[in-house]
């Protein structure tokens, strides 16, 4: 949204995060396809006949506000029926709600407030949409990481090696470089080797073969966000280990 905007009607966009504000409203942090990522005030929002009861994270929205500045005020917010490939409303399973969340947070602690990105809009809605089948959701999850880096402004230069320039070998393996977004050659076995046909894969959007690539994805996009977050923790990633931690406290007890 432009700041000397005063009106939108009917914006296709998300909730990412909602807090309670003074007694019955809420502050709600909104993910909007042609206005980007921004706050807007419900006012009465809280109890059970509010007119913004559809103020729900992964469903598709229709959303209204008004006001200049850096937060207006909502004025409506309605269930858009709209997903991906026509499917209809779904919600994502509780197994997947620790990653949906992590993509959230992503979007909150990396993107700049009414920058509009739609392109990635697009790719958050499918790989919500993703998440809300069957399966693993880690795949999904390594190229959404990959792609929020490329739109805004920290992709990894999956294609050619930062210290000759030359082609990313498939049978190479690699050691990414910070400081470049890019990757050095390094010995097969060494800590934080990754192969260069993992690095084709997620450049292509391919499945990984097997636990060793997905771990090795996993590990290079970690490294990578880390960099662009500068210290800030990802609140998703402490539960996420607290739940397989205890998890495991419960096989093994």
């Amino acid at each position: 949204m432009s700041r000397a905007s005063s009106r939108v009607s009917l914006a296709d966009g998300y909730v990412l995060h909602q807090r309670p504000f003074r007694d019955s409203s809420l502050i709600v942090e909104l993910f909007v396809r042609e206005h980007g990522r921004l706050t807007v005030f419900a006012h009465a929002a809280r109890g059970p006949r509010s007119r913004f009861s559809a103020l729900q994270p992964f469903q598709p929205l229709l959303l209204s506000w008004s006001g200049r500045g850096e937060a207006g005020q909502l004025t409506g917010a309605e269930p858009s029926g709209i997903e991906p490939s026509g499917v209809g409303a779904g919600r994502v399973p509780p197994d997947h709600l620790m990653s949906a969340f992590y993509l959230n947070e992503l979007l909150l602690k990396l993107l700049t407030r009414h920058d509009p990105t739609p392109e990635l809009y697009d790719h958050y809605e499918a790989t919500l949409h993703r998440l809300k089948q069957p399966g693993e959701p880690d795949v999904a999850l390594r190229h959404f990481e990959a792609r929020l880096l490329e739109l805004i402004g920290y992709g990894l230069n999956l294609a050619a090696e930062a210290d000759t320039g030359q082609p990313v070998r498939t049978d190479g393996h690699y050691r990414f470089q910070p400081g470049v977004h890019g990757f050095v050659i390094a010995e097969p076995g060494t800590r934080d080797a990754i192969a260069g046909e993992v690095l084709r894969r997620l450049a292509g959007g391919l499945q990984f073969d097997g636990e060793s690539e997905l771990q090795q994805a996993r590990t290079l996009m970690r490294a990578a966000l880390d960099h662009c977050l500068e210290g800030r923790p990802l609140s998703t990633r402490v539960v996420a280990r607290e739940l397989r931690a205890h998890a495991r406290k419960e096989r093994t007890g």
